[in-house]
């Protein structure tokens, strides 16, 4: 098996299936794991680590069904670790299971950190070396690519620098095609990164590469310097999910190494796909992505001060480091109180050209500020204002008016709360009822206003709600409070936000759920043609 060329780019290992499963609320069930395994190959990733094939029947199976399918770019990856002490290579049914996952390329983890040696694995330094060259040397020998994982290896080299550099010369010798410096514990600091490759005799080893963990918030930064002080190949996961704090976020590390540092890697030609490939595997997580996550979170180019929208209009190199399309994302102008008219001539620009004198302008401010003196909160509810334009504007269509809707809870001895919904609707003159039983009242008008639009409206099977948060706006007033309800809604193509305000949280969910449905008639199915004004990958969610 031929080592992939380093000489000329900076290799990507991507450790989501592995590394990245160790993290808090993230599983995935086989099928996932192929999916995310087949966008990673799409993407360009070099290697995709799978897990370890003797941990349970689904990861077995992964590397069956995942062999396979058959991968265009990326090597399938096999994890383990070194033979036990005392034993051989041969015999060691741990190797023997990775040999059998007929991966091309297999990983396999030894320890650098004498404490660990000695504590951990009971057994001496020596025997240590011996466990790594052997099984080093017994997967070369069938003509696997091998990496060597080196396991607390910033922590090793700093207790004992000779012993980790016996190592490294160790796994050299057996015939290892790449020696990954593991930060394990994740509180390595750039500087001392950077000193240790520098101080390793490098021209004499078999190439490096960098594994860091983000337990103090510089996963990323350290893989970054490690490329920068020779490493050619370099660890992490989509999103940066992994253990404790997580791993080194590959979204984050593969736009600055291609973009920022101009190094060449395979993954160069895919970077308009990245946010799209951070909010697929959000999906297969059930997860919400972080909005605030660089490059591809929703907040990543987004603009609240109207100063900030008015320098935008004249230049928008001058507020942002670089153009949000190049990475797959989208510039978002936040609506808010210390939004100024510029602010509100950037959200019409799709319906025509308007300027501050524009009376359009004039009025859309002004009720945004009064809607905001309320408790309406539109920066995180984009849809809903939309729809604000759109009224301004003339260019709304209601699709129904409500007469009534009668709610009503209750629970029967030890039985789960159960609440029961009828609503009473006009469309085109005719009177409509819609009707549910669901856990709470919330999820109960949803399924009985589709109960009643769905005749009328196929597209209503293709929305659902993927998210649901409530905000007490002046809490001093107790159970009185006016409460702020925001409602997140998909296609499975894209995903909006709407917002609701009310005394009454039951009334506040059901303005923002009429926002959810009347949003996306007005803009994707009044009429087709019509220019989307944003577009979002769509998540799965939580169940209201």
């Amino acid at each position: 098996m031929t080592t992939q060329n380093t000489s000329d780019r900076i290799i990507l290992y991507d450790t989501t299936l592995r590394d990245g499963m160790q993290g808090i609320e993230i599983s995935y069930s086989l099928q996932d794991k192929l999916d995310i395994a087949k966008a990673l190959d799409d993407f360009g990733i070099d290697y995709i680590e799978g897990g370890f094939p003797l941990a349970n029947e689904k990861e077995a199976e992964f590397f069956r069904l995942a062999g396979k399918a058959g991968l265009s770019h990326s090597r399938l990856v096999a994890f383990g670790s070194t033979r036990r002490p005392g034993g051989t290579a041969k015999e060691d049914a741990h190797l023997q299971a990775l040999l059998e996952a007929e991966t091309p390329t297999v990983m396999i983890v030894a320890k650098t950190w004498l404490a660990h040696v000695n504590k951990v694995l009971g057994t001496d330094p020596e025997e240590n070396l011996h466990m790594a060259a052997d099984s080093i040397s017994h997967i070369k020998e069938r003509g696997r690519e091998v990496f060597l994982d080196l396991e607390h290896f910033f922590d090793g080299y700093k207790d004992d620098p000779d012993y980790a550099l016996r190592l490294l010369e160790t796994a050299t010798q057996a015939g290892a095609d790449c020696l990954v410096l593991c930060d394990t514990n994740g509180g390595t600091l750039p500087a001392e990164v950077r000193d240790i490759y520098a101080a390793l005799p490098q021209d004499r080893l078999a190439p490096l590469g960098g594994h860091f963990h983000n337990d103090i918030g510089t996963a990323v930064a350290n893989s970054l310097q490690a490329v920068e002080s020779g490493a050619m190949h370099v660890q992490g996961t989509i999103n940066g999910w992994g253990e404790r704090t997580g791993n080194a976020d590959l979204c984050v590390i593969m736009p600055n190494l291609t973009l920022k540092m101009e190094e060449k890697t395979s993954a160069g030609d895919s970077m308009k796909k990245l946010a799209s490939l951070s909010r697929f595997v959000a999906e297969k997580a059930n997860l919400i992505p972080d909005k605030r996550q660089p490059y591809v979170g929703e907040a990543a180019f987004s603009h609240k001060a109207g100063q900030h929208v008015d320098v935008l209009n004249k230049s928008a190199h001058l507020m942002e480091h670089m153009p949000a399309e190049t990475v797959g994302n989208t510039r978002r102008i936040m609506l808010s109180e210390l939004a100024g008219k510029s602010t509100v001539i950037k959200k019409l620009q799709r319906y025509g050209e308007y300027d501050k004198q524009s009376k359009e302008v004039q009025e859309l401010t002004t009720k945004l500020k009064e809607k905001e003196a309320l408790g309406y909160q539109y920066e995180a509810a984009e849809a809903s204002f939309e729809l604000v334009i759109q009224k301004t504007l003339g260019l709304y269509t209601p699709i129904f008016t409500l007469n009534n809707y009668h709610l009503e809870s209750f629970k029967t001895y030890q039985a789960p709360s159960k609440t029961v919904g009828r609503i009473f609707l006009k469309h085109d003159h005719k009177e409509v009822m819609g009707a549910a039983c669901g856990i709470g009242p919330v999820e109960t008008l949803d399924k009985a206003l589709r109960d009643a639009l769905k005749p009328f409206f196929p597209f209503i099977n293709r929305i659902k709600l993927i998210d649901y948060k409530v905000r007490v706006i002046n809490p001093i007033e107790a159970a009185a409070s006016r409460v702020r309800v925001f409602i997140t809604t998909t296609d499975q193509t894209r995903n909006w936000d709407t917002v609701g305000v009310s005394e009454n949280i039951v009334e506040a969910s059901w303005e923002a759920l009429v926002d959810s449905i009347e949003y996306y008639y007005n803009n994707y199915v009044k009429d087709e043609n019509s220019p989307a004004p944003f577009e979002v990958d769509a998540l799965e969610g939580t169940h209201l």
